[in-house]
């Protein structure tokens, strides 16, 4: 596969992130059955920021970390470097434990951006962090509406340092083309997903934390992990699989493992990057239906996402991020029609990966404390700021359980405890997916084409079927 007439894409190989930083020194996997105080399964952010608020917290705690193939193989080293403030299900929330309730939901993720910067400074973790926050565009009349509305929403939850910008603003800062608004937050930074998990598993391990990799656990019990290679016993066994958790025994239609794809494009030269501005390095993404998101990276290219092939037969997950060939052009015309003086700039990676998508779209955090079982995820891609506020979450729910602590703020989260139904089984469950997604696509295709100013009635049938209303 080639793009633009450039040297062959590199396809697949986890990530662009892995292709430039270099794939992590190998740990050892665990050689016999073993004791802990906590055990945690998954060595993605949302494992590795739970064992390192608890190991600080708590130094005296034994804990192991169990990742079936190495730390931040899963979307933590896939994912499009977005750290911002958004936090799936929040609506939801609102609606079930009223508006100020969420309120506090919301306080705490603009808080977890700032945390994230502060824990890896504070740790000397380099990761290519620029807080520029986010800047969302809108390309037709239809999304400019949703913008507006979006835009007074976040307003509602207390986000009072948000600002809309119109054409020429929006322009100012980015040259999107046919950008006609966007609504920008402080609350975002871009960063380098594998420099961030590298960083903190070398910080998690120097802490005392035991980590095995290539061990993956086929079954969670109640103080037990279950591996091919022993079992670890634990008072606390903490479920962090996210995208992966249904390969796990009895939760294969707990969250979807719904798929994103992204690429990569060659360094741009400073006349290109003089006809795209981009000078403030936000967080780009958009108010299509089907959305795209992007970053300016730190060494000079542009990394972009969107859905792709939203979702495998059966729950499957790939094993090295290949992407299929109509997705990667795909994303280049979504690159091309934002940027179209880049339609000669080559694309030299493209990968993809999966993320973890509740029944209800809802993210959430739960310690059972029968069982002493803790979960976290359901960040329907919004997980690298989500993580860990979920970590500092399980932290407080472990430390309230086992008598070491009180209730804190963070406890009382309307998130925590949360519970969904289970995704329908096959073939409903891939028939629904893709058919939600062709859905918002040709929603999308019709706004373009009519110009109109309210969204595509689609959009509202696949939100439907989706179960997001």
């Amino acid at each position: 596969m080639s793009s633009s007439g450039s040297r062959p894409v590199v396809n697949g190989g986890i990530s662009y992130w892995y292709a430039d930083d270099g794939f992590p020194a190998v740990r050892e996997p665990l050689d016999g059955d073993a004791a802990a105080d906590v055990v945690i399964v998954g060595g993605g952010y949302t494992g590795l920021w739970t064992a390192y608020y608890l190991k600080k917290a708590a130094p005296f705690l034994r804990i192991t970390v169990l990742e079936q193939k190495f730390c931040g193989y899963g979307a933590s080293g896939r994912n499009g470097g977005w750290l911002y403030n958004g936090i799936a299900g929040r609506d939801r929330y609102a609606k079930l434990h009223g508006q100020e309730a969420a309120v506090r939901l919301q306080q705490a993720m603009n808080d977890t951006v700032d945390e994230v910067v502060r824990a890896a400074a504070e740790e000397g973790i380099e990761a290519d962090i620029h807080k520029g926050g986010v800047l969302e565009v809108a390309t037709t009349p239809a999304q400019l509406a949703r913008l507006r509305e979006f835009h007074a929403h976040e307003v509602s939850y207390g986000e009072k340092d948000r600002v809309l910008y119109g054409a020429r603003e929006t322009a100012e800062r980015i040259r999107v083309a046919g950008a006609v608004g966007s609504t920008w937050t402080p609350h975002g930074a871009r960063l380098h997903p594998v420099k961030l998990v590298k960083g903190l598993a070398a910080v998690v391990e120097g802490l005392g934390v035991t980590i095995h990799e290539s061990t993956p656990v086929t079954e969670i019990r109640p103080k037990h992990a279950v591996t091919p290679y022993g079992t670890v016993r634990a008072p606390y066994v903490l479920r962090c699989t996210e995208g992966f958790t249904a390969a796990l025994k009895g939760q294969k239609r707990t969250w979807l493992p719904m798929n994103s794809s992204m690429v990569v494009t060659e360094p741009l030269t400073d006349e290109q990057w003089a006809s795209v501005g981009w000078d403030g390095r936000e967080a780009l993404g958009d108010m299509a239906h089907a959305y795209m998101y992007a970053q300016r990276t730190a060494d000079g290219r542009i990394a972009l996402g969107g859905r792709g092939v939203p979702y495998r037969f059966g729950s499957r997950t790939d094993n090295d991020g290949r992407t299929q060939a109509e997705t990667v052009e795909a994303l280049r015309e979504i690159l091309v029609r934002f940027f179209p003086p880049l339609a000669g700039v080559g694309i030299e990676h493209a990968w993809s990966g999966v993320l973890g998508v509740p029944r209800d779209w809802c993210a959430t955090v739960t310690l059972d404390r029968s069982t002493g079982l803790g979960w976290a995820g359901g960040y329907v891609g919004s997980g690298v700021a989500t993580t860990n506020l979920a970590a500092r979450t399980l932290r407080d729910l472990v430390q309230l359980d086992s008598g070491q602590a009180a209730a804190t703020e963070l406890t009382e989260l309307p998130w925590v405890g949360h519970k969904v139904r289970k995704w329908e089984p096959e073939p409903f469950r891939w028939l629904g997916v893709h058919g939600m997604y062709a859905t918002y696509r040709a929603a999308d295709e019709r706004e373009r084409l009519t110009h109109s100013t309210g969204s595509s009635r689609l959009a509202r049938v696949a939100d439907r079927v989706a179960g997001r209303h």
